[in-house]
């Protein structure tokens, strides 16, 4: 039943959008973004760290061997008093007077102090875990890092393809508002030629030539505005790029648009499935849930396995009676720590709580910027169709305009009006077209179904 409600919901959900064939230009630059942006490197780098952090987890499986060589010399320190004397000599004593001699001597008090004057001992020691919950939860931890180190740059690197495609489109739209410019100069110049003819001829005043000329300084000043805008958006671009900021840039025209189906229900469920940030809270949820776990485990023992081989001795010799083995196994029990490891679990739990809560709000979000770009494409593809049937009306009438105009029909004033009509309606086409890129790159992001290249890692 839920699959036919989906269907219908589908088949009525106005389906819209312009598609784009390949584009090489603009792949080519976005994989040398991906290559070289620096801020991208950055999270390369964090990303290769937790690798090298779960390489160090891993390694907590394996035995650890050290050689350890100690030499001591010591003086005084506690005194040990042995009363052999008090002990034997009433027993030597007695045998003496049993025996009518004297060969049982009597016998000092002896006293030992508790450092020897030297010592060495040196020596191989290996230690192998055999049961230890912790190492075996710390590399499972240490895996969803790196997971959630991963799908960080990811996600940074699907903003960063558009951004690219951001910047790319509004150099474009630059370079095509600046060869509007330098249309509308060359219109602008041939109406003060005909302007200045006409008032050598008598059939205009000075004024008329004088407004010509202002209507052309004031398209100067608009080509300086539009010259640092192409500036400013061609250096953003490098810089994305991690290229000098005058390095040329190579454009392509756009090919024709072709209508392709989509829906905002489908959207939404590409985002959830896709998108990174969702990815992250998942990966951090089981960091979660195994720092849960490890701290339920702490109150399990843990068993260890010690084996030390070397010699030892007052000087260094390698005979027999100087080397020594020793193997043990260890078993560690924490019985009670101040109630340390109740805490950490309930610290675990409410962290699972908060992020599970998180990863809900996440989600909501994510659909939020969905419908805000499938709602912006959609009214940016709506004014397309407008202005360009404004654009078109423009031209037409302009051309009865001009017609009229140089048959004197009309004046200086319904000419200028006429030109600077079509003259913004060109402009609003321009700005709408790329205007539509950009909000396409958007709405690409916002679902994440752009197929990002493989990371090197």
């Amino acid at each position: 039943m839920k699959s036919i409600i989906t269907g219908i919901v589908l088949s009525l959900v106005w389906t819209w959008g312009y598609g784009q064939n390949p584009n090489p230009v603009l792949e080519n630059y976005i994989r040398i973004g991906l290559e070289n942006n620096l801020a991208l490197q950055q999270k390369v780098a964090s990303f290769e760290k937790s690798l090298e952090v779960l390489n160090q987890a891993r390694a907590y499986y394996l035995p650890a061997i050290s050689f350890n060589a100690r030499y001591s010399i010591a003086s005084g320190g506690r005194k040990i008093e042995f009363p052999i004397g008090d002990l034997l000599n009433p027993v030597y004593s007695t045998l003496n007077s049993l025996t009518g001699s004297s060969q049982f001597p009597q016998v000092e008090n002896q006293d030992f102090y508790f450092l020897r004057p030297e010592e060495q001992e040196t020596k191989l020691e290996l230690i192998q875990p055999i049961f230890n919950p912790a190492i075996v939860y710390n590399y499972k931890i240490s895996k969803q890092i790196s997971n959630v180190q991963k799908a960080d740059m990811d996600a940074y690197r699907r903003q960063l393809v558009a951004d690219i495609k951001t910047a790319y489109f509004s150099y474009m739209k630059t370079l095509k508002l600046q060869e509007l410019v330098e249309e509308t100069r060359a219109l602008l110049e041939e109406n003060i030629r005909v302007n200045k003819s006409l008032f050598h001829n008598d059939k205009v005043t000075i004024d008329v030539v004088y407004r010509s000329e202002a209507e052309l300084s004031k398209l100067e000043q608009n080509e300086a505005v539009i010259f640092k805008n192409i500036q400013m958006a061609a250096s953003w671009f490098n810089y994305l790029l991690n290229r000098p900021f005058n390095t040329s840039i190579d454009v392509q025209e756009d090919v024709a648009m072709v209508h392709e189906a989509d829906s905002l229900l489908v959207a939404e469920e590409l985002a959830i499935e896709n998108r990174e940030e969702l990815k992250q809270l998942e990966f951090a949820k089981r960091v979660a849930e195994f720092e849960l776990k490890m701290n339920q485990s702490n109150a399990a023992p843990k068993l260890f396995a010690a084996v030390n081989y070397g010699i030892q001795g007052v000087n260094y010799s390698m005979t027999a009676e100087d080397d020594y083995f020793l193997g043990s196994l260890v078993l560690r029990w924490d019985l009670f720590r101040g109630l340390e490891n109740r805490s950490k679990i309930r610290q675990s739990r409410i962290q699972l709580e908060q992020i599970k809560t998180k990863k809900a709000e996440v989600a909501d979000q994510i659909k939020l910027e969905v419908n805000e770009a499938y709602y912006n494409l959609l009214a940016a593809s709506k004014y397309v169709d407008a202005v360009r049937n404004e654009k078109e009306s423009s031209e037409k009438a302009f051309a009865v305009i001009q017609r009229k105009y140089a048959e004197g029909m009309v004046t200086l004033i319904e000419f200028i009006d006429s030109r600077t009509t079509m003259t913004t309606a060109s402009a609003n086409y321009i700005i709408a077209q790329f205007e539509y890129r950009i909000m396409e790159a958007e709405y690409e992001r916002a679902k994440g179904n752009f197929e990002l290249p493989l990371a090197n890692q």
